[in-house]
């Protein structure tokens, strides 16, 4: 392999080997979070701190899919401990703290280790525990409606008032200045 005019017996870390018509070539990952590659763009093996990822390095496993050593994986290693429970119910459909007033939101549920009565360290690296989903909420809040109307036409009066008071108060001070003179 020749890299900067060297040769070598392998690549360094960071690059990959590319044979050529009359030299191999150590050429450059594309990725600074690779520490070593198959090709310019497919990782496989990542640097400290990042973990694998179909040829790719992320500082975290995408959903769906579990941690292990330097890998994300998308069946589990480890044998989950013991039994778990049903599902729960998924929860209510909110977004902020509200229940109300947007067209999505989210829900959870959630289940438990049988053994332990909640989930175990090297259980919860394979399964999760809680699981969460898109659902639709209600748009408008029961008592928004009537509250709207009557917020809206008190903020159009109260500008109108503030307009009006701005305007007596300009009008005020210009004859106060000019009747003083």
């Amino acid at each position: 392999m020749s890299h900067h005019g060297t040769c070598l017996h392998s690549c360094p870390n960071g690059h990959f080997g590319q044979r050529g018509r009359d030299v191999n070539r150590c050429m450059k990952c594309r990725s600074p979070d690779c520490e070593l590659c198959f090709s310019r763009d497919f990782c496989t093996k990542c640097k400290p701190g990042f973990k694998l990822h179909k040829g790719k390095c992320l500082i975290q496993c995408p959903e769906g899919t579990f941690a292990h050593q330097t890998d994300c994986l998308e069946v589990c290693p480890l044998p989950p401990l013991g039994e778990w429970s049903e599902w729960s119910e998924w929860s209510v459909c909110v977004r902020d703290g509200a229940t109300c007033g947007f067209r999505w939101g989210k829900q959870t549920r959630v289940r438990e280790n049988s053994q332990s009565g909640k989930a175990t360290e090297k259980a919860s690296v394979c399964s999760p525990q809680r699981e969460t989903q898109r659902c639709r909420m209600k748009k408008k809040c029961p008592t928004e409606k009537r509250r709207n109307k009557k917020a809206g036409l008190g903020r159009k009066r109260e500008r109108k008032r503030l307009r009006l008071l701005a305007s007596v108060s300009a009008n005020a001070t210009t004859d106060t200045i000019s009747g003083g003179a």
